[in-house]
């Protein structure tokens, strides 16, 4: 038994230096250590740009990089660079946008598909949402959270071609409509602007979800109790309470909805036809297709980036403006 103290005291006074102290208590009372956070936590501002560094770092480098490089290379005459030649500024990327109906028509396309989905999808998480927020135990919203995070573990494709196997010729819709002895042969959904709604629905639904539940969560009961206590009906207090409350998540799940289906590309490929080329297409196609022309896809991909994010700015002050008018 005091052999074992012994040890146990050798032990302690190895992992404190033997002094009483151990490493890390000595490192931060040494004088080196003093002088370096002398040096960098000295006042109020220094202690926010050393916090903020890395997490500058990885916006400017990770995010705005590529799309400032993307900027550049639009307003190249050629790229990649070829041995012996020096590539020239030009606009002519950017005109030929506007030159060919070719180019427009799917721009058009996507911002209409976009902006017809984005409304869809709120319609129809709305709801879902506003049950679990109100209408489900707080002690079980987790769960149910979790039963519709489950699809949107796997990839895009995965849950795609999941889409492709509902609305196909022999798929789960067309064969039960048929058991029901509603169709007598298969409804053609595939390749059409239905299956690629559905699909971008599917694909953007938990991105409307999870803001619409944050917010619908967030408001008291009280406020629904009180406004019943004053005479309000359902319709009342939801078009009068419930809804202005939750438009914060509303601007939140639009906006994040309608800048992803403007960049989906897969997805229109496997489940659109010809008829709904969207403008990820016509941009993918200068980079695969035509090797030569990238400083041309680089233009079309900036003029989508400029509208949408000026769409997004645009339509979350229209929102503030409403959301200060209605607390007035």
């Amino acid at each position: 038994m005091a052999q074992s103290d012994s040890k146990l005291a050798g032990v302690e006074r190895a992992g404190t230096g033997g002094n009483g102290r151990s490493l890390w208590g000595r490192l931060l009372t040494s004088d080196l250590y003093q002088a370096v956070s002398a040096v960098l936590f000295k006042t109020p501002r220094r202690q926010f740009w050393l916090l903020a560094s890395f997490p500058l770092f990885w916006v400017v480098f990770a995010h705005l990089g590529p799309i400032i490089r993307m900027f550049w290379i639009s307003f190249l005459d050629s790229y990649p660079p070829t041995a012996g030649t020096v590539p020239q500024l030009t606009l002519e990327n950017w005109a030929k946008f506007f030159e060919d109906a070719i180019f427009v028509m799917p721009y058009f396309r996507t911002l209409g598909f976009a902006f017809v989905l984005t409304l869809s999808t709120l319609i129809i998480t709305y709801p879902v949402a506003y049950f679990l927020a109100k209408h489900v135990r707080r002690n079980r919203q987790l769960l149910f959270l979790l039963i519709l995070l489950i699809p949107f573990w796997v990839g895009e494709i995965v849950r795609t071609y999941a889409i492709m196997i509902l609305l196909g010729n022999n798929g789960a819709v067309n064969l039960i409509l048929k058991f029901l002895g509603l169709i007598d042969r298969p409804i053609p959904f595939m390749y059409t602007s239905f299956s690629l709604g559905v699909g971008i629905i599917y694909l953007t639904s938990l991105y409307m979800l999870l803001p619409l539940y944050s917010a619908l969560e967030k408001i008291p009961n009280t406020y629904l109790e009180a406004a019943a206590d004053l005479g309000a009906g359902s319709w009342t207090r939801f078009w009068r309470v419930t809804l202005p409350l939750s438009k914060e998540g509303i601007a939140s799940g639009c906006t994040l909805v309608f800048l992803i289906s403007t960049g989906y590309y897969a997805t229109p490929v496997l489940l659109g036809g010809p008829s709904t080329t969207v403008f990820a297409e016509t941009i993918a196609g200068f980079f695969h297709v035509a090797g030569d022309q990238w400083p041309v896809g680089a233009a079309f991909a900036s003029i989508m980036l400029i509208t949408t994010l000026s769409a997004a700015a645009i339509f979350l002050k229209l929102m503030g403006r409403s959301g200060r008018g209605m607390m007035q």
